[in-house]
């Protein structure tokens, strides 16, 4: 699948923001200690990609019902939903310069019923020349999302006799209804009772 650009300025996938807070002292210096053990981009976005998913649960798979959607508060927190988690990614990649943004999949129950949001990370790397998805959602069984550039190994494949969706915009910041959804939200029951289930 092609990605499009929300914006046409690769510099906003390098921009900080509320969420992807970047320039806040805690990401970087995640970012930083990342850095110490690998050389290149290549390697570096690898590395920030398996710490998200292997060291930060998955707030649903951890039974953790806190809500944390800012990048620098997922560190600290260490939970989130696929969401904050990407989010957190986002931020780690642009702290070393590398342009990255979220994407969406629309996915559904196996009967097509409740459907949500699932959140990914697009980047782009010197080595790659264009935009690639990855999801740092956190392996489980069943679950085995890899960080493999051009090549996408992500954690779910839509199915469309679902009326599952790829949405291909990659997105500079998060959307507004998401990210009300994530700050709004007390705990964990009360987001899944209103996030978006499509963009």
């Amino acid at each position: 699948m092609e990605l499009i650009q929300q914006s046409p300025d690769v510099g906003a996938y390098l921009a900080a923001d509320e969420a992807i807070d970047h320039d806040h002292p805690r990401v970087e210096a995640a970012a930083a200690r990342l850095a110490l053990t690998v050389e290149g981009a290549y390697a570096y976005a690898r590395a920030a990609f398996e710490f998200v998913r292997d060291t930060i649960p998955h707030s649903a798979d951890s039974g953790d019902e806190r809500v944390t959607w800012r990048a620098s508060d997922v560190l600290a927190a260490r939970t989130g939903i696929c969401h904050a988690k990407s989010i957190a990614l986002t931020a780690l990649l642009r702290a070393r310069g590398i342009p990255a943004g979220l994407c969406f999949q629309r996915l559904t129950d196996d009967d097509g019923a409740n459907p949500m949001l699932h959140g990914l990370v697009a980047l782009r790397l010197p080595e790659v020349g264009c935009w690639a998805r990855v999801d740092p959602r956190g392996n489980r069984p069943g679950v085995d999302a890899r960080f493999s550039p051009p090549e996408e190994r992500l954690a779910w494949k839509v199915r469309e006799e679902f009326n599952e969706i790829d949405y291909p915009v990659v997105y500079a910041a998060p959307p507004e209804l998401l990210l009300h959804a994530l700050r709004s939200a007390r705990d964990r029951s009360e987001l899944w009772r209103t996030l978006p289930a499509g963009l």
